[in-house]
């Protein structure tokens, strides 16, 4: 329904301005302000198997924790040594490294300044300390509960999923808070093993799988995205393996959780596009597109020296004010 105008003017023609008066109400429009209605302008549109592959990252962290909850299972059970988890990891972490090096180029070191001998120090560090301080972890939660810990370890490890950096440019995202509750989540874990030499590697291991780990396979999504698709269908088949080893009911689940992440979503938010209807007219706000300071060099020295006679006149008006006033007699 459109406004009528206050006066019978025929002739008059009604114009979207506001400097001019015209015979019409504040809120009249004419038949034209709805031709300028657009839909979707701003509207992605995705293909299924790209989704697909970047739902693979969601697809890599869900089996990062399935690996580290298995791996703590087998620990806890004492049907893994630990000595055989810290010399694997260590082997793990070496290849990856250099694997990660040869994949970069040597650009990253470049950037950062690092060399190798500082990484290796870096690494003998965090081990000396970890390893002389696992007895205070191991006896860090001896106060609380079993139940409490589980509890705390469960929560903590949803929020590394729901905090870690996907890709997205979300304010939600915080890698750091999220590599934080999934450390927290393992030494609360590993304050329940056995010895203090378990809780050491398996702080070790948390930090391999949670801060190593994601790196690589940033770098290798970056760089080789067939390599990428295959270490991350190799990684879930070997999450699947683990979990089925303890729980046939568990591994089933934790299928269907994967399928409906990298399969059934993507297909979904494929469809809902179909019924998305975003309206864009001439109600819209204003954007001003234009980078002021991208402006000519002699536009700001003009403006400048404006700016510096201006603030000389008045300057000297000042100066002569009391000169005025005495020769008047005022004073």
């Amino acid at each position: 329904m459109y406004a009528q105008p206050v006066t019978n003017m025929k002739e008059a023609k009604w114009q979207k301005v506001l400097y001019e008066r015209q015979p019409f109400p504040d809120n009249y429009v004419d038949r034209r302000f709805l031709e300028e209605l657009r839909k979707n302008i701003y509207a992605r549109k995705y293909q299924y198997w790209a989704v697909v592959f970047e739902s693979s990252v969601v697809v890599q962290q869900l089996c990062s924790v399935c690996v580290f909850v298995v791996i703590w299972w087998y620990m806890d059970e004492g049907l893994l040594a630990p000595q055989w988890l810290f010399g694997t990891g260590l082997a793990s972490s070496l290849i990856g490294y250099v694997l990660f090096d040869l994949i970069d180029g040597g650009e990253g070191r470049k950037k950062s300044g690092r060399t190798r001998w500082a990484d290796l120090k870096s690494a003998l560090v965090f081990i000396t300390f970890t390893y002389g301080f696992s007895p205070v972890l191991k006896t860090l939660t001896e106060s609380v509960s079993t139940d409490t810990i589980y509890a705390m370890s469960v929560f903590m490890l949803l929020g590394h999923l729901i905090f870690f950096d996907y890709g997205a440019n979300a304010a939600i995202v915080s890698s750091t808070l999220s590599l934080n509750m999934a450390i927290f989540a393992s030494v609360c874990l590993a304050s329940r093993l056995p010895r203090s030499l378990h809780a050491f590697i398996m702080v070790t291991f948390a930090i391999q799988i949670f801060a190593l780990w994601p790196m690589l396979q940033k770098k290798l999504k970056a760089c080789t995205p067939r390599s990428y698709m295959g270490v991350t269908l190799l990684f879930a088949f070997s999450a699947l393996g683990g979990l089925l080893s303890i729980s046939a009911v568990g591994a089933f689940l934790f299928a269907l959780l994967l399928v409906s992440i990298s399969c059934l979503c993507p297909f979904y938010l494929i469809r809902l596009q179909l019924f998305k209807e975003n309206i864009h007219g001439p109600w819209d706000e204003a954007e001003i597109k234009e980078d002021l300071s991208r402006q000519k060099p002699h536009l700001d020295v003009t403006w400048g020296c404006r700016c510096a006679a201006s603030v000389l006149w008045v300057s000297t008006k000042v100066q002569r004010f009391p000169r005025m006033i005495l020769s008047s007699g005022q004073l």
